[in-house]
């Protein structure tokens, strides 16, 4: 599983990347150019790490499946080549579909109004400023947000759905107790990434969407990156152990603060 652990971590850091330097810069210039070749470029730069992730969660949601229902032929099936098979798939996939994607937007033509009303060049304000038939952009959008968003995720509930069947039939509590929290972590994940994704790229667009999917686009390119590492640590007993230790000794040290305050105010 931390091959594909890495791999997500990778996906998030193109994540940021491409977005964070520049929408600081805009930010600290109160705006900026960009060419309509460097937008669309920076939106399937975007498509390729969003792609791969997708698919990685749902490579991992089986990971968690074999693990779990098949444990004692887990190493026998989850082999060092397959995983390394799947990451390839799906970095490639990333990378041929965001080249299809960059073809049909090329075949756009930007008129007057090039003024775009969001933090990054996502593909609802460029389809708006298009002066020409979006319709076939649309579609292939569309078709490929479908394979990428709501393919995988109902595999992953098809997987969970197995799991949870096997989950209830073991018979100690604490066997189910660490099942569980082995895919909770992963869980709580997808539920963050495909939501937010499903709503931005199938939700039909409507006269507020825009504020809305900016939104939630800061959710899945910022903050989605920025609270993964944080889930998939908090597994970890020793780094829970840590950060109670941590919690106790600040709230000592204030207690500490206010009887020292206490003493020198009465004397």
């Amino acid at each position: 599983m931390y091959i594909f652990l890495s791999q997500l971590s990778l996906s998030e850091i193109l994540f940021t990347t491409n977005i964070v330097p520049n929408m600081l810069r805009l930010i600290l210039i109160g705006g900026g150019t960009m060419s309509v070749r460097g937008c669309v470029t920076q939106f399937c730069i975007l498509c390729v790490p969003t792609i791969s992730q997708c698919l990685l969660l749902a490579t991992m949601s089986f990971d968690r499946y074999v693990a779990i229902c098949n444990p004692l032929h887990y190493t026998s099936i989850m082999t060092f080549r397959l995983q390394l098979n799947i990451v390839v798939f799906c970095w490639i996939s990333g990378f041929m579909l965001a080249l299809v994607i960059y073809m049909f937007l090329n075949r756009l033509i930007f008129c007057h109004f090039n003024i775009i009303n969001h933090f990054y060049c996502d593909i609802a304000p460029l389809i708006e400023l298009s002066c020409s038939d979006t319709s076939y952009v649309e579609l292939v959008i569309a078709l490929i947000s479908v394979f990428i968003a709501f393919s995988p995720f109902m595999f992953i509930i098809v997987t969970y759905i197995f799991i949870l069947v096997n989950i209830l039939r073991i018979p100690s509590s604490f066997g189910r107790q660490k099942a569980f929290s082995t895919c909770s972590s992963h869980l709580t994940v997808v539920c963050m990434y495909y939501g937010t994704l499903t709503i931005i790229y199938l939700y039909p667009p409507g006269k507020h969407s825009l504020n809305v999917n900016k939104f939630l686009s800061l959710l899945y390119t910022l903050v989605t990156p920025l609270s993964n590492p944080i889930i998939y640590s908090l597994r970890n007993q020793d780094i829970r152990r840590a950060i109670y230790n941590f919690l106790s000794n600040c709230r000592k040290n204030d207690c500490i603060m206010v009887d020292k305050t206490c003493l020198n105010t009465f004397s």
